[in-house]
């Protein structure tokens, strides 16, 4: 009974797909639609295909026709279709009903105009990179107005230092200089120790173990105590920063604050960069001294140097300069974390997806610039502390 009933239905099914059929009229060929042409008949793959298809083999052109007076149902989609394959424009010759007719106007006048040409591979390329460029100047400019604008804002401060956002500043102390201790301390710990095991077995094949104090001292005072620190606060600090000012541009206290006349710059931008300035150089000390600490384990158990040894040879093998390079850098890494997290927490917008958005840019541009102006740093003062 089952397949009685679907082979009795199947002609009926069949009669409402979309089709296309051939005629030959004295006005001359003429394309005569069928079955209904609506978004769930269009939908179905084999259907698709095979209205693409037919399609395909009859081009718009002068002497075809169509006629669409036996379609049994035209929507938006099916319109859509026709109007695009007719080239947007009305065939010479074209028979359909008045309402099929208002449903064309209505999708002829709210469809929008083919766009130019694609330009070529490498044209194609240059163009990105041209637009690339240019965003990457928008930030630039941005920033350096927002520079310009922290140091008016410190200049306020010095000038009326009553007004100064002091509870701001050191909220901000604890949360990014006293709460990161002890993650900041675990990896470099662990830094230490790795890079002290690295080098033992090196310095042992040539009897010079005693120069690992000159390898872990240079190496971490100068370059890995700053840079880890930097790019650990960039992640979990420069990622809060941004996460903080986004959530009040979506809940609208930015707005609140500009009503208000509270500047952003004076209240969320500059407390964060002075507090970053400050604790930046504390964190890299703290790094520095717990990878010394593991570097100096590491090397009593690998290679019998007693910390006493290495404490009495760590002065001599590194210069007072190297930890004043190092301060200074922690300075210019925290002033410029704190810089890109605010840029990033401006710039979202009232929605989630650009709140997340801007949270992973600004890490990601946090990290990317402070080891290239630790690069910097190591062309510019090679010949300082060496």
């Amino acid at each position: 009974m089952g397949a009685f009933c679907i082979r009795s239905l199947r002609p009926f099914m069949e009669d409402t797909f979309p089709r296309i059929d051939s005629q030959d009229t004295p006005e001359g060929p003429t394309a005569r639609l069928g079955g209904r042409w609506a978004a769930a008949d269009l939908a179905v793959p084999a259907q698709w295909r095979a209205v693409s298809d037919a399609l395909q083999s009859r081009p718009p052109s002068a002497q075809l026709g169509w006629d669409l007076q036996t379609v049994q149902r035209l929507d938006h989609i099916g319109a859509q279709l026709l109007w695009n394959h007719w080239g947007r424009q009305w065939p010479a010759r074209l028979a359909l009903l008045p309402e099929q007719k208002s449903l064309l106007e209505r999708v002829a006048g709210f469809s929008c105009q083919p766009g130019p040409a694609v330009p070529t591979t490498w044209a194609l390329r240059i163009d990105k990179l041209g637009v690339r460029v240019l965003h990457g100047v928008a930030h630039g400019r941005i920033l350096v107005r927002m520079v310009g604008q922290l140091s008016l804002d410190l200049l306020r401060l010095v000038r009326i230092p009553r007004d100064g956002p002091w509870r701001d500043i050191s909220g901000h102390l604890y949360q990014i200089g006293t709460m990161a201790l002890p993650i900041t301390a675990l990896v470099g710990f662990l830094i230490g120790v790795v890079l002290a095991y690295l080098t033992s077995q090196q310095l042992r094949q040539f009897g010079a173990e005693s120069f690992i104090v000159n390898i872990l001292g240079m190496s971490l005072i100068r370059e890995l105590g700053p840079m880890l620190a930097a790019i650990l606060i960039a992640g979990r600090s420069g990622s809060s920063i941004t996460a903080q000012i986004g959530v009040m541009r979506v809940t609208e206290e930015l707005d609140a604050m500009r009503v208000m006349g509270i500047p952003h710059g004076f209240r969320l931008v500059m407390p964060r960069a002075i507090a970053l300035a400050i604790a930046m150089p504390l964190i890299s000390v703290w790094t520095t001294l717990t990878a010394l600490a593991g570097g100096m384990l590491a090397a009593d158990l690998a290679l019998g140097i007693t910390p006493a040894f290495f404490i009495n040879a760590l002065p001599e093998a590194v210069g007072v300069a190297n930890l004043t390079l190092a301060t200074f850098k922690s300075v210019v890494f925290g002033l410029l974390i704190a810089l890109i997290g605010c840029h990033y927490g401006l710039r979202v917008k009232p929605n989630t997806q650009s709140l997340g958005e801007g949270t992973t840019a600004s890490v990601v541009t946090s990290i990317t610039v402070v080891i290239l102006v630790d690069a910097l740093f190591a062309i510019v003062f090679k010949n300082v502390g060496v």
